[in-house]
């Protein structure tokens, strides 16, 4: 049974991915730790038995489980997230029909691989920050398919507010700052295009996911009101932005192994997807996420409250030694061939994507890591000497550098050194 703990708040934002894990050995790696955050009773759950658990919404509810910090900059209030039962079915359904399909992922993959194409010719002859790059590519690409073209700086921009709300969620100080006043420019510019297509604006292209989502009604048959609106359109704009995280993290893998870029070139969509798996499998992204106990529930034959905060060990699930042979060691071949199943690979969550708690765009972060690391294989740019740390402590992280690269002009040799390996 819970009972009086230390509060692991400071702890948690001095240790950042390495916390769960290290609160798990400091119990002798129970599957149950109990905790407080933020002055609240909180469970630390792992193990495949405790994924089960998570996405049960008879035993684990959303609403209330994200602190304010947490709405006001990553997701958004009133967001799909932050709901439970017929409410969450509803709006999910919403967006798993927008984001699911074959057809909306081959579209959104045609144009991010269009622009990559087009941006890498305007990369010739430079040195570029990757992440940053593949953000304003990534930006481009999905404002365009949901319907808002945003050419040249207006990407730009967008990318970099997408990239800080993610950026400053878990943390304070000015990089949360940063993630509020982004969230409220991008959201007052995407309240102000839902109310033109309701205004019925003539320059608006029909039947684009800026529509559906506009004219969208819910089970009272009234319309989405704008900002909520607004927050579901940000909520497939930002996380397809965030594939730049994973897009850098590939660059690391393939500069650390030389060996992925021949099979990338040469493997086809087989190994595109397993090295596309073992990136958000290997690199750290999201460390835990958080639910509330519907009522109280029994787990590992200890008693959790109602109330309590789950939370659910993502980075130490991916990295645990008892579900994955050596977890340490970067091998996209542990993937190929095969999908993993609901419960094994979480970084998007687990259980079912269409009606419960996952992700509904994990297809389209696949398709795109997918197809971006193989265009970066076929690129095979210079890595200059940089700081390609990544430090565990930050969340999010990714490379120190941000990743440069160097993409030799058609002028210039082609026998310049590439993805070499730093001294």
């Amino acid at each position: 049974m819970s009972g009086h703990h230390i509060d692991s708040t400071l702890s948690l934002l001095a240790h950042g991915y390495a916390w769960a894990p290290d609160l798990r050995r400091a119990h002798d790696g129970a599957p149950l730790v109990h905790t407080r955050l933020m002055g609240r009773p909180a469970a630390l759950l792992h193990g495949p038995e405790a994924v089960s658990l998570f996405y049960d919404e008879s035993r684990v509810e959303r609403h209330g489980a994200l602190p304010s910090p947490v709405l006001d900059t990553l997701f958004g209030r009133g967001a799909v997230h932050t709901l439970d039962g017929a409410r969450h079915r509803e709006r999910k359904e919403l967006l798993a029909s927008l984001l699911m399909s074959p057809e909306a992922v081959g579209g959104l993959a045609a144009r991010v691989e269009s622009g990559w194409r087009e941006a890498v010719t305007g990369w010739e002859g430079r040195a570029v920050v990757l992440f940053d790059e593949v953000a304003t590519l990534l930006a481009g690409a999905v404002c365009d398919w949901v319907g808002l073209p945003a050419p040249g700086d207006a990407a730009r921009g967008i990318a970099e507010d997408c990239v800080a709300m993610v950026d400053g969620f878990a943390t304070a100080g000015p990089r949360h700052v940063r993630a509020r006043r982004a969230r409220h420019r991008q959201e007052h510019d995407l309240m102000a295009a839902v109310n033109r297509v309701r205004a019925q604006d003539p320059h608006l292209v029909p039947g684009t996911v800026l529509e559906t989502v506009a004219l969208h009604r819910g089970p009272d048959s009234a319309l989405l009101d704008p900002h909520t609106a607004a927050v579901e359109l940000l909520n497939i704009i930002r996380p397809t932005i965030a594939v730049a995280w994973y897009v850098t993290f590939a660059a690391h893998a393939l500069h650390r192994h030389p060996d992925q870029r021949d099979h990338l070139r040469t493997g086809g969509p087989a190994h595109a997807r397993a090295f596309a798996h073992e990136v958000r499998r290997f690199y750290p992204f999201v460390p835990f996420v958080a639910g509330l106990a519907a009522r109280d529930v029994t787990f590992a034959g200890d008693q959790i409250p109602a109330g309590t905060l789950l939370l659910l060990d993502v980075y130490g699930h991916q990295h645990d030694p008892a579900l994955w042979e050596r977890p340490y060691h970067f091998a996209p071949e542990r993937f190929l061939h095969r999908e993993p199943g609901p419960g094994e690979l979480i970084p998007q969550g687990g259980g079912d994507a269409r009606t419960g708690h996952r992700c509904p765009g994990e297809d389209i972060t696949l398709a795109l890591l997918a197809a971006l690391a193989s265009a970066l294989a076929r690129t095979d740019p210079a890595v200059p000497q940089q700081d390609l740390s990544i430090p565990l402590k930050r969340i999010p992280t990714r490379p120190r550098s941000g990743f440069v690269i160097e993409i030799a002009s058609q002028t210039r040799s082609h026998h310049a050194p590439r993805f070499q390996p730093q001294a």
